[in-house]
């Protein structure tokens, strides 16, 4: 085991060098399956390697929270502009018309509304997941946090073992400890535990020395948009993670809760997949606001 007493914190992050012997365009996919990297593929666009998630998942332990009153009329006109939707079984299965044909990032873990964002060790059915299609599956991970860490690390390795054996990618979404600070120690921590573990791609959120996040973790890096910003703000959010090394961005409240959210995803695909600036996303989300 490694003498924690003598842990150093890392300093040669490479910034300056692209990543080695990288033969697909998802970081880290290059010698996974056929089938993972096909259902990879359908979250990450093969142009740019990048992807714009869509989160409605916050009903799974907020109940209908601002902009989630109605999955229906709030979020399925959206789906269009995004490249994946990351939702609950139980939306899946009751609001979103299967004529979508979008990646489907699965929620696959259980939370309470008392521990809010974390969870109990409890895993769907991987044949649920296999049955709707879905391209990967999301499990949280609370490093830090005393009484979850260990049973959310155990979910998110049970959910790489079974996710491996049908060839289902899995997301590792990173909870903020109750101990730990939102800092890139933090974040880099969590994000290498949670690749270290299997995740094929890492949920977390942007933070001051994100690059270094971002280098560190051998799978995609996403960013959480977390809470509402005004519009301007987000989409600055959105371009400095691309620019420090992020493969995406997963937003929800800064999307369905923007006062034209139609116009706010389309300016947020623009930074992600057209390299626009804030200036510029900003611009074009005023246009569309004004059709």
């Amino acid at each position: 085991m490694a003498d924690l007493d003598d842990l150093r914190d890392g300093c040669n992050f490479g910034l300056d060098q692209a990543v080695a012997n990288q033969t697909f365009h998802v970081k880290g996919a290059g010698n996974l399956p056929w089938g993972m990297k096909d259902r990879l593929s359908r979250i990450f666009n093969p142009a740019t390697g990048r992807t714009v998630m869509l989160a409605c998942d916050h009903g799974f332990i907020m109940g209908p929270t601002s902009g989630l009153e109605r999955i229906d009329l709030n979020i399925v006109p959206l789906i269009e502009y995004a490249d994946c939707l990351m939702c609950t079984r139980g939306i899946l299965q009751s609001v979103i018309p299967p004529t979508t044909n979008k990646s489907i990032c699965l929620r696959s873990d259980a939370g309470t509304s008392i521990l809010t964002e974390l969870n109990d060790n409890v895993l769907i059915d991987i044949e649920d997941a296999v049955r709707m299609n879905v391209s990967a599956m999301a499990v949280m991970l609370a490093i830090g946090d005393k009484a979850h860490e260990a049973k959310t690390v155990a979910n998110l390795y049970k959910a790489v073992d079974k996710g491996t054996r049908y060839g289902i990618p899995v997301m590792g979404v990173t909870a903020v400890g109750k101990e730990m600070a939102r800092d890139a120690r933090y974040f880099g921590l969590a994000s290498r535990i949670a690749a270290e573990n299997g995740a094929n791609i890492v949920k977390t959120y942007y933070c001051d020395g994100f690059e270094k996040v971002a280098a560190a973790c051998p799978v995609p890096v996403v960013i959480a948009g977390g809470k509402k910003l005004p519009e301007r703000d987000a989409l600055e959010l959105c371009y400095m993670a691309i620019n420090d090394g992020a493969s995406g961005v997963d937003m929800g409240r800064n999307v369905f809760q923007s006062e034209a959210p139609a116009a706010m995803i389309q300016a947020v695909y623009a930074v992600v997949h057209q390299n626009y600036s804030v200036d510029q996303a900003f611009e074009l989300f005023n246009e569309l606001k004004a059709k």
